[in-house]
């Protein structure tokens, strides 16, 4: 129905008799103040946690503690409560946005949806921009209420994002980018500055996050990146075929800064003269594409998905970089 909410509070009609909330499989696993902030956005979460401190909501007739994880066919009952009901505020995303990312799809099954993100474009909003990827395809896609993001892209860089299409495989992607990160396979094209020294290449410098930006410092954190020359182009830069073996902010970015190739339009870590010289060949943005990722999946398949290399490196390369 034009006008309808897509996403309608389950408090809104709640009755002043105590109700009873199964949970079914697609929630098991999920820690029960998540679930009930999520499904009931008018109760203030003051006073679910209270409730559970009073032992006031109870799940098979049972107190709970915070942080219970929700089993099949649970029982949560909740009291009668005087909340207003309230429903979030409708986000007005851009109807260009909507334009560029309605045909970006690259892959979609029962489980996930994946985009080839344009640069530029934020993952979620925030407070510089009214509505990101995240926004604009919970409008375009109303009959998917529960996507989320699965893990994050920079706004500057493009490639492959995946948006989890149910709760159960967005937990499952981040315990495994959490815990067992090593068995996803994510590749990134990068065009640095300057001619990479070696055709393969393994950086290992821990990195240090600070206020305002990420530095290669030896009691960071542990991170790991593996490279690969894919193409040299001439003696001012290289593409890089770059594999993330952990996913540390700004991981890929300060890594190739501490081997002294930035990356191509990178204003924070990289070459004020070399960007200078990308920008007048009509280069535009930061030059970082995901370009590939093999996600093993809960079926022991293995999903293979590849974004090809930007028209717009094609035309920078083709100005004569």
């Amino acid at each position: 129905m034009p006008g309808a909410d897509p996403h309608p509070d389950p408090a809104a009609a709640r009755s002043a008799k105590n109700e009873t909330i199964v949970i079914d499989s697609e929630h098991a696993g999920r820690r029960i103040e998540k679930y009930l902030r999520s499904a009931l956005k008018s109760m203030p979460a003051g006073q679910m946690f209270k409730l559970m401190r009073k032992g006031q909501l109870r799940v098979n007739g049972k107190k709970i503690q915070e942080g219970y994880r929700l089993a099949a066919n649970d029982k949560i009952t909740l009291p009668a409560f005087h909340a207003q009901p309230t429903r979030e505020p409708r986000i007005e995303v851009p109807p260009a946005l909507l334009k560029r990312l309605r045909n970006t799809v690259v892959h979609e099954d029962e489980d996930v949806l994946v985009i080839d993100k344009p640069a530029g474009i934020p993952v979620h909003k925030g407070t510089d921009n009214p509505a990101g990827v995240i926004e604009a395809f919970r409008q375009l896609r109303p009959e998917l209420p529960d996507l989320e993001l699965s893990h994050r892209l920079d706004r500057d860089t493009s490639g492959l994002l995946v948006l989890a299409k149910t709760p159960s495989i967005l937990r499952y992607l981040h315990e495994m980018l959490r815990d067992r990160e090593d068995e996803i396979e994510r590749h990134y094209l990068a065009l640095v500055a300057g001619s990479w020294n070696e055709d393969t290449a393994v950086i290992h410098t821990p990195l240090l996050r600070l206020a305002d930006r990420v530095v290669a410092d030896p009691t960071g954190q542990r991170a790991e990146t593996r490279v690969w020359v894919q193409q040299r182009v001439g003696k001012r830069a290289t593409i890089l075929d770059v594999q993330l073996m952990t996913g540390r902010k700004h991981q890929i970015r300060v890594h190739l800064q501490s081997e002294g190739h930035p990356i191509a339009g990178d204003d924070r870590y990289g070459f004020a003269k070399f960007n200078s010289r990308v920008e007048q060949l009509g280069g535009r943005g930061l030059f970082l594409h995901a370009t590939k990722l093999v996600i093993p999946k809960p079926d022991d398949q293995e999903l293979v998905i590849e974004a090809p290399m930007p028209q717009r490196w094609k035309q920078l390369l083709k100005a004569g970089l």
